[in-house]
């Protein structure tokens, strides 16, 4: 199947002013890229206005929030108005590498796949060596994951996940901040239906004082989210 034009990138913003530009740059560098949805949600470190007075590419549509609601706010503004067949969600920082999603649409568009997680953790791409503790708490919602919804992902708090349209069109996005990331993973594996698979990512993440946002936390959100959406109807 051919790829060109079927990706719909959503980019959920907030105070990236030194780096959104570049991961947009990168993305639209990929030539099946048929729109990128930017939304920033309340950004006051200036991204707001460097987005209203940049020249954008026609293939990017922006949308503003009036006040800081979230990353899961931010994701269910982009998903309401995406129209490629192919949905990915993409950071508007600088730790995840777009050109992963050359890989990533494979399964998808070979007709195995309806959702594909780009894995930081099942190895064999470069990765940042730091934050032994992120990586010890994401470590164990994956397990959790696992148990609860008995499943193999190995990085279920990964931002890249790339999904085909009807997916998301059955998916009601209740959270509005970053337990987003763990809803989404638990309404994917309860849904038995849905074809999921895992392809190995670069990962370059980064320091608290280089902006990093996600904290530890945000861990105890995460797990309430994962036991709430297993038990609920």
């Amino acid at each position: 199947m051919n790829t060109q034009k079927t990706l719909s990138v959503v980019i959920p913003v907030y105070n990236e002013k030194e780096t959104v530009l570049k991961i947009l740059g990168k993305v639209l560098k990929l030539d099946f890229i048929a729109e990128v949805i930017l939304v920033d949600d309340g950004s006051t470190d200036g991204t707001r206005e460097l987005l209203k007075q940049t020249a954008l590419d026609g293939r990017v549509k922006l949308f503003f929030h009036d006040r800081n609601r979230g990353k899961g706010a931010a994701l269910r503004t982009g998903f309401g108005h995406v129209t490629g067949e192919i949905v990915a969600i993409q950071d508007a920082d600088l730790e995840y590498d777009p050109n992963e999603f050359i890989e990533m649409i494979k399964p998808i568009n070979e007709g195995v796949a309806d959702v594909v997680y780009g894995s930081r953790l099942s190895g064999g791409k470069p990765q940042r060596v730091h934050l032994f503790w992120h990586k010890m708490g994401n470590g164990f919602l994956t397990f959790i994951t696992g148990i609860l919804y008995n499943t193999t992902l190995s990085d279920m708090e990964t931002c890249y996940k790339m999904f085909r349209k009807e997916v998301l069109e059955t998916i009601r996005i209740e959270s509005d901040d970053f337990s987003v990331e763990p809803e989404l993973t638990a309404k994917i594996c309860k849904n038995k239906q849905w074809r999921v698979y895992e392809i190995p990512i670069s990962y370059y993440g980064r320091s608290y004082a280089e902006g990093k946002k996600i904290s530890w936390r945000h861990g105890f959100s995460a797990l309430w989210t994962l036991l709430k959406y297993r038990f609920k109807k």
